[in-house]
């Protein structure tokens, strides 16, 4: 490295972005030049790192001239080569090296704001950051999105983006999202129009924004040909906020979704050869509590299920999992009956009318058993397996027989192992009094793990 000068500002000028670096791989360019974890690149040919868009942008090339801060303090700059398909060989610690752009709204359905006030930071952050929309499929309003920064994304084509819409008419905006909302719209519009590619989510409030403003919405968004899905997710509230006590959760309003927008969805099939708009899970399960495998869109109907995380699919992908396992079922119930065990499933109430009839039409009935937990740390209406939290779920298994299992899906943990009220595995074990095992939420990869447990792998 080279033209070294003490910062001695460093580590902390906020207005200075700072990509830290967290790996360096070996014999690359990066490594050869002497950059270690812990270094943080500050410019590329003179531009500053504000992100990752940044780096890919900056980057791309054969040629890059760094400018840094090495683990001494010292400041530099450094030109690196490589060659053609060769990577610069640089991890960073996270996507955004400037700081995250929080939201500027008011939505009135806000679930961080219904959070318990003792919920930790990360939980509570309310980003509105069009960049991470990009890169890590959170969704926007671009109400806080500047002309320049429209412009950017224009000419570097940063597409697709993850929008939320939720509604068109100016007045219902304004009531939902605040007095920026109409910015946002404009943002919308002219990105569309500089041919970036929109993936759109609506959350849906009863008597809000749904009925005659549903369809006026999803009409608008149909016209803009860039706008590539509508996804519409249900209210969700919790105990903690006093604004709502409705959703969709009862069967004639779930009901009254599914049929308006199947006939939007019947319209864009003939048009366009695929659903275009597409429901969250909650909206069927509610509509058909007693037959829902009967009632539930086949696998095509959500094409590359490109929803997945926003809670569209995930039934019919889980049914069609748990059904291709005949074998591992059978194989799992043999084991079972052999050990003369049973094993307690963790789930949130929300899976309750699609795990009962799979199982209990399978050889794992009465073996494999289903423990619903419900969800008093949120309340409200929040019932996903996803939002369980550790000292709901402790409490739930305190009667399971120690001769027996407890197994946890992954999802109610984050990529640390910690739950929403931060109990670990060991936390919930020792709560519950119960030794517990976590295990994957998809059928192919948890029936073989519980098998590999019960007979003790």
């Amino acid at each position: 490295m080279t033209e070294k000068r003490t910062v001695h500002e460093y580590p902390g000028n906020p207005a200075r972005p700072m990509a830290r670096i967290l790996e360096v791989e070996e014999y690359s360019p990066a490594f050869d030049a002497g950059f270690e974890p812990g270094c943080i690149v500050t410019a590329v040919n003179g531009h500053p790192l504000r992100d990752m868009i940044d780096w890919q942008w900056y980057s791309d090339g054969y040629e890059v001239e760094l400018s840094y801060i090495d683990l001494d303090g010292d400041e530099g700059t450094v030109v690196l080569e490589r060659e053609e398909g060769e990577s610069w060989g640089i991890t960073f610690d996270g996507a955004i090296f400037d700081g995250i752009r929080v939201c500027r709204n008011a939505c009135m359905f806000c679930f961080m704001r219904m959070l318990p006030k003792e919920s930790r930071d990360t939980l509570m952050l309310r980003d509105d950051d069009w960049r991470l929309s990009f890169l890590q499929g959170n969704f926007t309003t671009l109400t806080n999105l500047s002309e320049e920064d429209a412009d950017e994304i224009i000419e570097r084509h940063v597409s697709p983006l993850r929008v939320s819409l939720h509604c068109i008419s100016p007045e219902v905006r304004s009531k939902m999202i605040g007095r920026h909302a109409d910015h946002g719209v404009r943002m919308m519009e002219k990105l569309l129009a500089g041919g970036i590619e929109l993936y759109m989510q609506i959350v849906l409030l009863p008597g809000v924004n749904d009925g005659a403003e549903l369809m006026k919405t999803l009409a608008w968004a149909y016209l803009h040909e860039g706008i590539a899905n509508v996804g519409i997710v249900p209210l969700g509230f919790t105990k903690h906020q006093t604004a709502f006590d409705k959703s969709f959760n009862d069967r004639e309003a779930a009901l009254e979704v599914v049929e308006a927008v199947e006939a939007f969805q019947k319209h864009a099939m003939a048009e366009r050869g695929c659903a275009w708009v597409y429901l969250a899970d909650e909206f069927y399960s509610n509509a058909y509590p007693d037959d829902l495998l009967d009632h539930l869109p086949p696998a095509e109907h959500y094409g590359a299920f490109d929803m997945f995380e926003d809670g569209i699919g995930i039934i019919r992908s889980f049914v069609d999992d748990w059904q291709q396992q005949g074998q591992a079922v059978s194989q799992l119930a043999q084991v079972l009956e052999d050990e003369d065990v049973r094993v307690y499933y963790v789930f949130g109430e929300a899976m309750r009318e699609t795990f009962t009839p799979l199982v209990e039409a399978s050889p794992l009935k009465g073996l494999l058993i289903p423990l619903y937990v419900k969800n008093e740390f949120f309340g409200g209406n929040v019932d996903v397996t996803g939002l369980l939290s550790g000292v709901d779920v402790a409490r739930a298994i305190r009667g399971v027989s120690a001769h027996d299992y407890v197994v946890l899906p992954r999802v109610m943990f984050n990529s640390d192992m910690i739950t929403l009220d931060d109990m670990t595995v060991d936390d919930i074990r020792d709560t519950a009094g119960m030794p517990v095992t976590v295990v994957s939420c998809n059928a192919y990869e948890f029936l073989p793990e519980i098998r590999e447990l019960v007979e003790g792998y």
